[in-house]
Order: structure tokens, then C-alpha cells, then sequence
């Protein structure tokens, strides 16, 4: 049940991160700006805001949606189309539950 919360997540972040989701969704999200050149620069990671509420707050969309996103090998990240990210999304979470 988890992995498909996380799912449902996860794709709603790849639209908002790619432009394919309404704005409101898209402004919760940031990228993660760094304040010197690294090599995790090029890694297209989300901000983690911050949650004053350790039980609703660390649940909330605009807190989750980055960790998921960032625990994501960057091969993943990096796919072009949708359909081709909740393929690998999919494949992905099946090696995680049965590895």
C-alpha cells in the first residue's frame, strides 16, 4: 500500500517538475540551489522544506514529494516522457520490495 502512495507521489512530482501539472502543485516544489559548485549539481534534486509538525507535517505533499524524489537514482530521474517513468518507476519499487 505504501509503495503505491509513493507512486501516485512521485508521479505527480515528474509532471510538476516537467511542466505538466496545474501551477499550484508546480510552486510547492523547488529546486535544490546550492551555494558552491558540486557534483551533485547536475542531479536535478528537490528542496526539502523544512516541517515544524513531526506526524502531519512530514506528511504533507510539498515535504514528501522531495525526499521521495531525491531518494531516486538520477537515471530515473532524468527519463523524457511519463509513460517511460512510471514504467521504470513501477520496475523500480518491484526491486526494492523483492530484492
Amino acid at each position: 500500500m505504501k509503495s503505491r502512495i509513493h507512486f501516485k507521489i512521485l508521479v505527480l512530482t515528474y509532471k510538476a517538475v516537467h511542466g505538466q501539472s496545474p501551477a499550484y502543485i508546480s510552486e510547492l516544489l523547488r529546486p535544490y540551489a546550492m551555494n558552491r559548485s558540486l557534483r551533485s549539481s547536475d542531479q536535478a534534486l528537490l528542496s526539502v522544506p523544512r516541517s515544524r509538525l513531526k506526524t502531519k507535517g512530514d506528511r504533507a505533499f510539498k515535504v514528501m514529494a522531495p525526499k521521495l524524489w531525491n531518494f531516486l537514482p538520477l537515471d530515473l530521474r532524468a527519463v523524457d516522457t511519463v509513460d517511460i517513468f512510471k514504467k521504470k518507476l513501477k520496475t523500480h519499487f518491484f526491486k526494492l520490495a523483492f530484492a
